[in-house]
């Protein structure tokens, strides 16, 4: 009998039930020192709620939104992130369990599935990039993109290569050749769950990446589309104008923290801001974005949306963040957990337990709507929130 995901830490639990220790340890590791992983998610720990008893509420609590253009059911998005070795049906499964949950998909332009498949599976679906290659090339894939049907453009700035952890970092292979499958061939018979999914569907783990294919139709390996991210040259504000410019449409800069970073991704012409440190994954013992936000919001002053990721782990996290101002938060290692634990439905139920987790704060704030939430819901320390390193003017209320 199916017992359903009640909550992100039992996605987790079952997915480390399921997974290889590797491909698990890659999910749930940090950069470094781990400074960062773990206090994104602490952070939320240090803001409070103030609740309101005794006021009528809608007997349906409203949750709509709108991201990059795309209505949006729940305002919890699908952040881009590969799936690679998570389970054989890849993004397209959690495009379908987003789809299913009424909220879009951002999907990266290292996953293992197609963009064209992810999109039919999903409409509301955005494409992630890194800036990777040249500009002709980066050009042609942001124009396959748009011709298979992405309603959306992420830019992702804040990544570099991932740094050694002190924990130990799993080894990415070139390719699945007789050698490779040999060697691993013990991670499969010790996670037999993991394996039959595979095996039921007549294939291994994909290490291709379909959508850095060139001009041929010919896609790279993991490792190879690695290979070309890091040996170019890393994108100036120009670039960021640049591809504003041949994109025309719904266009997001993602890890943006700071207030001249938000200002100058606006004047480049991004209409979205994602504002994020990659999960932990990039700069360690970066604070949490949550510290950020406010600055970031104040920045923009309305020029643009503002999206919220990492460190969201249940509905309460992303009801302060949209207290805060924020449209959306950006979910990364939840749908990862629910896609190891169970496919498209594990996806469609830890979005379902952050509809859940949304629709219980917002009766203890005494709110029939998001759109009811203000920073007067919360109770911040005195200053906890940055701007530009500094304390921003606010203290507790």
């Amino acid at each position: 009998m199916h017992v359903p995901i009640e909550t992100v830490a039992d996605a987790q639990r079952r997915a480390k039930r399921v997974l290889p220790k590797p491909v698990y340890t890659a999910v749930i590791a940090g950069n470094e020192g781990g400074s960062t992983i773990k206090g994104n998610p602490e952070a939320f720990q240090n803001i409070g709620f103030r609740p309101v008893v005794g006021v009528e509420i809608q007997p349906e609590r409203d949750m709509a939104t709108s991201v990059l253009g795309q209505d949006i059911a729940l305002p919890v998005v699908i952040s881009p992130a590969a799936a690679q070795a998570i389970h054989p049906d890849g993004e397209v499964a959690v495009a379908e369990g987003a789809a299913r949950a009424g909220t879009a998909i951002g999907q990266s332009n290292f996953a293992s599935s197609d963009f064209k498949d992810v999109a039919a599976a999903n409409p509301k679906a955005f494409f992630q990039l890194y800036w990777s290659g040249s500009r002709g090339v980066i050009q042609a894939r942001v124009e396959r993109m748009q011709s298979v049907g992405a309603k959306g453009l992420i830019l992702t700035l804040d990544a570099t290569m991932t740094q050694p952890r002190d924990w130990g970092s799993p080894v990415i292979p070139q390719d699945l050749d007789l050698k490779t499958m040999v060697r691993y061939a013990p991670m499969g018979l010790t996670n037999p769950r993991w394996l039959g999914r595979y095996l039921r569907r007549r294939k291994l783990p994909d290490l291709v990446v379909p959508n850095l294919q060139d001009g041929r139709g010919a896609a790279p390996t993991m490792v190879e589309g690695m290979i070309e991210w890091t040996k170019t040259p890393i994108p100036t504000w120009e670039d960021v104008k640049w591809l504003a410019g041949i994109w025309d449409g719904p266009f997001m800069v993602k890890g943006i923290l700071t207030s001249e970073d938000a200002r100058r991704a606006v004047d480049a012409g991004a209409t979205a801001i994602g504002v994020s440190n990659h999960g932990g994954n990039n700069l360690d013992t970066t604070p949490s974005p949550l510290r950020f936000l406010p600055g970031v919001l104040e920045a923009v002053g309305g020029q643009a949306e503002v999206t919220f990721d990492s460190g969201i782990r249940r509905g309460a996290d992303v009801v302060k963040v949209l207290a805060l101002g924020a449209k959306a938060a950006l979910i990364g290692r939840s749908w990862f957990f629910g896609l190891a634990a169970d496919g498209a439905r594990g996806v469609y139920e830890v979005l379902e337990s952050y509809r859940l987790s949304i629709d219980r704060t917002l009766i203890g704030l005494g709110k029939s709507s998001i759109k009811d939430l203000s920073p007067d819901d919360l109770i911040v320390p005195e200053g906890y929130f940055l701007k530009n390193g500094e304390d921003l003017p606010m203290t507790a209320r």
